[in-house]
């Protein structure tokens, strides 16, 4: 079952000119930056509050973030959920419908497993689903 939104993905181009621009209209610095190789990505996470914004910028020309930027753009990407078991929530989903990207999770960024739910099953919105490594 879903807990609450764990994070809102934005797909940029540049990843030190949008965290700028983040910095200014968050006020608050990014807390962590990786890469996560699994997803040729190199992630930058904001929190404020209880809300985290993901800034997410391809590290080669054959990641799902660099086609999506050359389909769609810089802008929204995905919205992910945490849930508490990623196992159990994946098993639902699939027998309420869902068509999953993965069906097992993986290691994703900000210590968590993740997997996602494919667009064509949810109104056209890549849903991300999480949960944190302990």
């Amino acid at each position: 079952m879903v807990n609450k939104i764990e994070h809102i993905g934005i797909a940029v181009k540049n990843l030190n000119e949008s965290s700028i621009i983040y910095e200014k209209i968050l006020g608050v610095r990014s807390y962590k930056k990786e890469e996560v190789s699994s997803e040729n990505v190199i992630t930058e996470f904001f929190k404020i509050g209880n809300s985290k914004i993901e800034l997410l910028q391809a590290t080669n020309e054959d990641s799902a973030i660099a086609k999506f930027l050359d389909k769609k753009g810089e802008g929204l990407h995905h919205i992910a959920f945490e849930v508490d078991d990623i196992y159990k929530e994946i098993e639902r989903l699939k027998s309420e419908g869902f068509k999953m990207i993965n069906e097992t999770p993986k290691l994703g960024a900000d210590n968590k497993l993740i997997c996602f739910v494919h667009p064509k099953s949810t109104n056209g919105v890549l849903i991300e689903i999480c949960q944190e490594i302990i």
